[in-house]
């Protein structure tokens, strides 16, 4: 399907590595121009000119998206390299198990930080470049917000917020014709969860029991299906789609996983 993303300025953070990385890859194949910021020149360089290898167009941007001053820089730069920001996809961020119990206030704030904090800023730094060109915003979440993990409250509290702030932004920006999307992530495969679950003290088993409570196909998600989803949010092909929470998860969510037993 064309999506009509030819040239298309679209940021995204967190774009070198795991799902971020699955969707700049994407949009490049797409013909968009995938902008990826990212603390970590050396990955943000390496998936740029893999993109660059393939034919695609791609830039990287440094920035520790936990410093306010920092998400509020990398904007001005973009912008003034581009003159133009034509979707943001709202990414970066990891599961770093900021618990009730073992928790702390110093942790839990720095993971607020780290998972919610700068998915606001984005968005405010890059609003007026968004209004000119009523470029899309896509947000990414995960499941825990709705089902719970344990351990993990820190997580759950962003996700929770970015559920909301879909929600909130797509009622503010209407009438800029703005529209604002979440994808929400169950069991997605990424470097991340591989190196997770190369911890545990039978990685082949644990996944074995993670997977069969996959209703569709007992099978983990692809970064790819992830990336395919918010390539279609960020495009016109979804004109008419906005404050919407859409499960990328095999069933994972809503589907009673007792099917698959």
């Amino acid at each position: 399907m064309n999506l009509d993303l030819q040239d298309k300025i679209i940021i995204v953070t967190g774009g070198a590595k795991g799902i971020g990385e699955g969707i700049s890859r994407v949009l490049a194949s797409e013909g968009a121009i995938p902008v990826i910021i990212g603390r970590t020149k050396e990955d943000n360089k390496k998936t740029v000119q893999e993109i660059l290898n393939k034919g695609g167009k791609a830039y990287q941007f440094v920035a520790e998206l936990t410093s306010p001053s920092a998400c509020k820089n990398v904007i001005e730069q973009i912008s003034i390299e581009f003159g133009r920001i034509d979707g943001l996809v709202n990414n970066a961020g990891e599961n770093d198990n900021i618990g009730l119990e073992q928790g702390s206030y110093e942790g839990f704030l720095q993971s607020l930080h780290k998972n919610l904090i700068h998915y606001y800023l984005m968005a405010h730094y890059c609003l007026p470049k968004l209004i000119k060109s009523n470029g899309p915003i896509v947000n990414m979440g995960s499941k825990i917000a709705e089902t719970g993990q344990g351990g993990t409250s820190a997580y759950a509290a962003a996700n929770g917020g970015r559920n909301a702030m879909t929600r909130e932004w797509s009622v503010e920006l209407l009438k800029y014709n703005i529209r604002v999307n979440a994808i929400i992530v169950a069991e997605c495969w990424t470097p991340l969860y591989e190196s997770w679950l190369n911890l545990q003290e039978n990685p082949k088993e644990k996944l074995y029991g993670i997977t069969q409570k996959i209703p569709l196909q007992q099978r983990m998600t692809t970064t790819e299906e992830i990336a395919n989803m918010a390539a279609f949010l960020l495009s016109s092909k979804s004109s008419h789609i906005t404050g919407q929470l859409i499960h990328v998860d095999g069933g994972y969510v809503h589907l009673d996983r007792a099917i698959t037993k």
